[in-house]
């Protein structure tokens, strides 16, 4: 893994995300390594020549940073992350994600929090501070053998199922990303999540072309067909729906 600390320019950015007014990166890079990652076209920016999942820049002053733009914003909602997982291995480290939160938490902006690790329960005490939080896992199978093939360096399924039924006895709001969706049965996925989510959100495999050469080794060619995606996304928010848990298809 290359590690480079960088000094970043901007941390606070405006998004037109549907449900967010900004978005905070506190790294470039994700040391988890999802080999069908969207926000792999990052390297188109920053030059890296490095696989995906072995380079992190880290923003060693997103913090001060944040502190000086929250001055003159007053309110929005501000997703935590877009394009990096902001509770990857070296946040235990840096502890970035950390730091800006509780600048957050001074400011009373709206979070929405999405990652793949239990490390964010280490910041309970400042989630139980926000007037609202909403702390999301990205849950794309039920299958851990799957999970290792498309996400090899990502904590394991059962690992972030315990993390929400933490997050959720503390009475944080909860909710799961089923997206993109990987190989999996919609009956155990759903088990394994009821009464610990208040919404779930699903999407399909949106850049086939990145996996179809893993999906044809593991001979798994037909969960990227569209009828896969199509009936199991609808079979996701039947079953969800009668447990009476919101769900948004956003394909």
């Amino acid at each position: 893994m290359k590690v480079k600390e960088i000094f970043a320019k901007t941390i606070l950015t405006k998004t037109a995300i549907p449900g967010f007014d900004y978005c905070i990166n506190p790294y470039v890079g994700c040391g988890h390594g999802c080999r069908y990652c969207y926000a792999s076209f990052m390297k188109r920016f920053t030059g890296h020549l490095e696989p995906w999942g072995q380079f992190v820049d880290v923003k060693v002053n997103a913090p001060y940073l944040l502190r000086k733009q929250l001055k003159r914003t007053r309110h929005g909602v501000v997703a935590l992350s877009t394009v990096t997982d902001p509770y990857q291995p070296l946040e235990r480290k840096y502890q970035l994600t950390r730091k800006c939160l509780e600048a957050l938490l001074d400011a009373q902006l709206s979070v929405d929090l999405l990652t793949r690790s239990p490390l964010c329960l280490r910041d309970m005490d400042l989630f139980k501070r926000f007037k609202r939080i909403e702390v999301g896992f990205s849950i794309t199978t039920h299958d851990e053998r799957i999970k290792r093939i498309f996400e090899p360096c990502s904590p394991s399924i059962l690992s972030r199922v315990k993390a929400l039924r933490a997050l959720r006895r503390e009475k944080i709001g909860t909710y799961a990303f089923i997206g993109p969706m990987l190989p999996l049965d919609p009956k155990p996925l759903v088990a394994m999540l009821d009464g610990l989510i208040d919404e779930v959100l699903i999407d399909r495999m949106n850049y086939p072309n990145k996996v179809k050469a893993i999906y044809r080794k593991a001979k798994l060619d037909q969960y990227l067909e569209e009828d896969y995606f199509r009936m199991t996304g609808r079979e996701l928010k039947e079953r969800f729906e009668k447990k009476g848990i919101p769900v948004s298809v956003i394909f």
